[in-house]
């Protein structure tokens, strides 16, 4: 196979235009919420370190592009830096974020992590709007056994050709692209495969196998696979509305939602090699390999790297969105808020864990580059 080799500025392109609007959409959210409840921003970057351009608007706020092109935040008033931890030596103003109530409080911390997930839904939406919603023509010719691969999982448990597999695990299969989007999540996992054979049901236990596979770029994942092809059907698309395209995108987000913990509680467990993590090196990479591929491929990327940033944000890591609104939780069964001296000890330690996990994976992804062998 021809690994295909991009242009170094298609990488730096990609990055930007992939992180860029993500970073200022997710900021914006926080910022947007935060002004209607009447709380003032000191400043609003897009990046950290280094201010490189800016301007200050009249209401105080100092809109900036910053150094380094691994994030950004809002720097509400009354808070002592952008990790939003509280200045204790001075009391706060009118308008700063601590002074507000401590659901408007939460409201404007979740406003981040939801615009995220907002774009993404707009984007699948969009992608169902556009082409439809993907059906087979005739349900009845789906998932019937066409080959099945020597030494497989599917071999073993005895599959045969001309077997039609109706569900996994008790799970009705609408085509044979749900058994595969299933299947390659576990690379070793045994399941409980229903086919219909001779007029009859027949329940196997079929083990997946890990596999190997490479794209055009030279990346490779691991995925699972029962050794089973499908006769080719023929597909078509149905129009869908506003509301139902809605529908779609939303359940679609989830599905995302729920493969990021997956994958995580498999590299926690295992599973999965922590070589899979990818950092800013592999972001910038995977965009500009997906915006080679055209704007399509691109945007879907997208949507997905913002359900990662609204995960991401979400944990409840100090320093994080999701850190405070732990600590909102806390204070809302407590009744009272943690004492500003150990909300500040908190924050400087999820700080400290987040930078981290940032130096960790971007040790990952030096690793990985063809210079050290990878």
């Amino acid at each position: 196979m021809e690994i295909t080799s991009l242009p170094w500025w298609m990488y730096a392109v990609g990055f930007l235009l992939m992180l860029g609007p993500l970073v200022v959409v997710h900021e914006l959210g926080h910022y947007l919420v935060g002004r209607y409840f009447g709380v003032g921003a000191d400043a609003f970057s897009v990046g950290f370190g280094k201010e490189l351009a800016g301007y200050t608007d009249r209401r105080g706020t100092r809109w900036k592009l910053s150094a380094l092109p691994f994030g950004g935040y809002v720097q509400f008033r009354g808070d002592m830096n952008p990790a939003s931890i509280p200045d204790p030596d001075n009391p706060p103003p009118s308008d700063a974020f601590q002074t507000k109530p401590l659901w408007q409080k939460s409201l404007i911390v979740a406003a981040g992590p939801v615009t995220n997930i907002l774009v993404a839904i707009a984007i699948f939406a969009a992608f169902f709007m556009a082409f439809g919603k993907p059906l087979a023509a005739d349900p009845s010719q789906e998932n019937y056994i066409a080959a099945i691969s020597e030494d497989s999982g599917a071999e073993a448990a005895g599959l045969e050709v001309g077997d039609r597999i109706i569900a996994i695990d008790g799970e009705e299969l609408a085509d044979f692209r749900d058994l595969q989007r299933t299947v390659m999540l576990y690379p070793s996992r045994t399941w409980d495969i229903t086919i219909e054979r001779d007029g009859g049901e027949v329940i196997l236990p079929v083990t997946s196998q890990p596999f190997e596979i490479t794209d055009e770029f030279g990346n490779t994942s691991i995925i699972g696979r029962l050794g089973v092809e499908t006769r080719p059907t023929e597909r078509t698309f149905e129009d869908v509305g506003i509301i139902q395209s809605v529908g779609l995108a939303t359940a679609e987000t989830w599905d995302m939602f729920e493969l990021i913990i997956l994958g995580i509680k498999q590299i926690i467990v295992g599973d999965r090699s922590v070589d899979e993590l990818g950092g800013p090196i592999t972001i910038a990479k995977v965009s500009g390999e997906r915006l080679s591929l055209g704007w399509l491929e691109f945007v879907s990327f997208a949507a997905l790297i913002s359900i990662n940033l609204a995960f991401i944000n979400l944990l409840p890591i100090p320093a994080l969105d999701g850190g405070h609104l732990a600590f909102y939780a806390v204070e809302a069964i407590r009744r009272r808020p943690a004492s500003a001296r150990s909300q500040e000890l908190a924050f400087r330690a999820g700080v400290a864990v987040v930078l981290a996990l940032m130096v960790f994976v971007t040790l990952l992804d030096v690793a990985k580059l063809p210079l050290f062998g990878s």
